[in-house]
Order: structure tokens, then sequence, then C-alpha cells
């Protein structure tokens, strides 16, 4: 969608990104153009929109303010009103033209391709959602095309993870969730292996097969592998993904108003196969293995109740004092599992827990972990992407609020805190460099949130492929 030119023609659309109303004349508008711009600017416009007849411009003024990344989001945010008018005026191609060349055409360039997603699988044909902008073409010899390859990835994996979160549980069961994934290796360039219920079973992984138990439909195991030959870490980095495809919360059944979107709790494994296929695509020269635990969660058959007492892959005994509480067991014996790979990093994502949101709200993702360093680079890069990250602790005090009088473990701790006792429970099955991401506030947005969509956002995408990019 994204392409390179060093020219355009006079009577293409395009959008101009200036500084200031200065380099009007600068621009490629004639004499009643440029009066029309300087009278919209005056009256501190920072966008304005001219319909010539044959041609549409739009002149966007960057605010200047202290904040780069704020400069950036907000230039983010403008390409919504401009989608609008795209869709309006049914533009297939736009041009994008940054007067001083800060890159600011790449970050506008990328809000406008995610800004034109839309999940309509299940619309009636003349009720789809149509977006007609089919090419941006960023005017520039400031950009190499690496750079756009790079970025159209990048729109692609966010794409993928988009539609598998927005998938209802009717469809998305976790075998058809192993079977898009194999699918999804097939066409970016990833191996995928898929454990069955029969091998989990003979791993003994305690924690999906109790979740699970409720359900009639079989969990399942995926592990991915993208292993290039130019790959510059000996030891992989490993991803993690909760793939819980529908959490109603199991015998501790959620209320209205909390249940209604919980197709979304599978938006950590959707993040991890997203960021595969962008990887992939862009040719990363980084070893990477993806792991993905899924199931549903329900009350019905055999569920696991309260005060059952589990045992875990690695051997731990869970005491389960609440069965909605079951994302941290499935994804305890992925992180167990992933010891055998010897990481250099292991990075775990996922809708874990409502006290995250409390917390921090729905914009922010929590980040924690033992990689300090790597939570710094996260933190910068959330900054940067605007798929901000805050750490929370994790002293061992916290520790102390999981310990069960009949098991190693509890699966919860007390009301205060925890998103943290979530996360020392995870941090039980580590023994290798390790950072969790809680992304429960901002992976679903049930409003338009501008480039971000409605419906699933595919958060951690673009924060990990540019954390890897960085790592590079």
């Amino acid at each position: 969608m994204i392409k390179l030119t060093d020219n355009y023609k006079i009577e293409e659309s395009i959008i101009y990104i200036i500084e200031s109303k200065d380099q009007l004349n600068k621009l490629q508008l004639n004499n009643d153009e440029k009066e029309y711009a300087l009278k919209r600017l005056e009256n501190e416009k920072d966008f304005v929109f001219i319909n010539s007849f044959f041609k549409f411009n739009f002149i966007i003024v960057v605010k200047k303010e202290k904040d780069i990344n704020k400069i950036k989001e907000d230039l983010r945010k403008q390409s919504d009103k401009i989608i609008k008018i795209i869709d309006e005026e049914k533009i297939e191609k736009i041009n994008i033209l940054e007067i001083s060349q800060n890159n600011y055409d790449l970050v506008l360039a990328e809000a406008l391709a995610l800004n034109c997603y839309d999940f309509a699988k299940y619309l009636n044909d003349a009720d789809k959602k149509k977006h007609f902008l089919k090419e941006i073409k960023v005017i520039s010899t400031n950009v190499n095309e690496d750079k756009t390859l790079k970025l159209n990835a990048l729109i692609e994996g966010v794409y993928q993870a988009r539609d598998i979160i927005n998938e209802p549980a009717s469809y998305m069961t976790a075998k058809k969730l192993s079977e898009t994934i194999v699918e999804l290796g097939k066409k970016y360039g990833f191996k995928t292996e898929v454990l069955d219920k029969g091998k989990i079973e003979s791993l003994k992984m305690g924690g999906i097969l109790a979740v699970n138990r409720g359900s009639i439909e079989p969990p399942t195991f995926s592990i991915m592998e993208y292993i290039p030959e130019n790959s510059i870490n000996e030891k992989p980095i490993v991803l993690v993904g909760k793939g819980l495809v529908f959490d109603t919360g199991g015998i501790n059944l959620k209320p209205s108003g909390f249940i209604e979107t919980m197709k979304s709790d599978k938006s950590g494994a959707a993040a991890v196969i997203g960021l595969f296929c962008a990887v992939a695509m862009a040719k990363l020269p980084l070893k990477l293995i993806g792991l993905i635990p899924a199931t549903d969660n329900r009350p019905g058959n055999n569920a696991y109740v309260p005060q059952d007492i589990i045992t875990m892959f690695d051997g731990t005994t869970v005491e389960v004092l609440n069965t909605d509480a079951e994302g941290r067991l499935i994804l305890a014996d992925a992180l167990a599992y992933a010891k055998k790979y010897s990481p250099e990093l292991v990075i775990d994502i996922a809708t874990l827990t409502g006290a995250a949101i409390v917390a921090v709200g729905e914009k922010v993702s929590a980040i924690m972990g033992n990689a300090k360093n790597e939570i710094k680079t996260f933190y910068n890069i959330g900054l940067e992407q605007w798929e901000r990250v805050i750490e929370f602790p994790l002293w061992d005090d916290y520790k102390e609020l999981i310990k069960s009088d009949v098991a190693d473990l509890k699966n919860v701790g007390p009301r205060w805190g925890g998103a943290i006792t979530a996360a020392k429970f995870l941090e039980h099955f580590t023994d290798y460099p390790w950072i969790h991401l809680d992304i429960a506030g901002p992976a679903y947005s049930e409003s338009r949130d501008s480039y971000r969509g409605i419906g699933g956002t595919g958060f951690g995408v673009r924060l990990i492929f540019n954390f890897l990019l960085n790592r590079i």
C-alpha cells in the first residue's frame, strides 16, 4: 500500500505536511488556493482541505511542541479526518509531501494505512464498509525502500492481528486458531507445529487442560518458528501469547458488562501471530519462537472449580481459587515449556487482568519482568509508537500473597495489586530474561479510536516489531 517516489503528477491528490504558514509558498497551489489556505490557518487551524475539482489538497500544519512523540501522535490522529474525506470523495491514490523532511511523512502514511482497516467479513455485500484508498505514495529523498518495506510488513501484521481478535468464538475455536497460524506461516514464511489435546495430555500441561475441561472444543498448543539463515542471535527470542478464544470466566462466570467483549481475550496470541507475519514479511535477521496455548474457558461439561488442585507442566501444584484467573494458568505451561529453548529473552503478552485497567486505564499496558534494560527500551519505544507501557514493581512481598496452604501456589492473591500478583505467578515458571506485557486495557476498543479502529486494535505488534528493529 505504501510506496516511495521522488515525484508526482500535478493532477494527483496530495497531502502537504508543513511546519508554518510561511511554507505555503513552497506548495503547488494556485493563488486562490493559497489565499484560502492562509485564511484558514490564520484562524489557528492546523488542517486545511481544498477541493480543486480535478484533485484534492490536504494541508497539515505540525504544531511545534517539545515532545516529538506527541507531535507524531497528533499527526496520526489527523489521519482520521483525511480518511473520512478520502472515503467520501472515493479517492484511491494519495501522495504525501513533507516540506521539512523530519520523517513525519512515514508516520502519517502508517496511520492512514491502519485507518483503512475494517472487519466486514460478516456484513452483507451491499452493506460492507469500504475504504477506497489503495495506494499511498511518499514523495521523499530522505526515505529508502527498506523503510517502506518494513512499514508495509508491520501494517500487514497489525491487520492480521486485528482479524484474529475480531473473529467470534463460533468461528475462531482453538483448533481454528492453530489452523490459521499454519496458513499464515505458509503465506509469510514461518514454520508451525500444532500439538493437539493428546500431545498436551502426554506433556502433562495441567494449566491448559484444566481451563479446557469445561469446553467441548479441544485445546491446542501452537509452536511457531522463524529461523532465517542470516539470524544474528544464537539463542532465540521467544514470544508467548495468551490464546483464550473466549473467556466466560468459567464457574466464576463473568457478569453482564464484562463478558460481551471476551472474544478479545486472544489478543495476546493475535499480537504474536501478527508479529510473526510482519517479521517474516520484512525478513528480519532474528531467530524467533512463538508459543500459543489456546482454549476457551466455559462453565460446562467437567469444568474445573474453585479449590481444585492442578499440576502444571513443570510439576508445580496450583490451588485454583478463581476460575476466571485462567490466563495465567495456560501461560504458565507455555513459559515453563520455553525453558527448552535456552532463550535469549522471553516476552509474554496477554489480556491478563482487569486490575491493570484499574491501575492505568485503557490506553496503557503494564510491563513487568527481570530484563530491566529491555524494559527501559520498551518504555522508550512505547512513547515513540504511542503504544505506551508503564512498569509495575515485582517485589517478593507480592509472592507471599499467592502462597497456598495446600499447594505450591494459588492462582489469585487478594483484591489489591492483582496485576502484580498475576505476574508474580508467571515469574515462578521462568528462569531466563523475561518480560510480561499485560495489555488488558488497550487491546480492544468498543468505540472507534482513530487509526486504532474499533474492536481489536492489534496493540503490541507495532511495539514489539520496533523493539526487534532496535535490537537489530
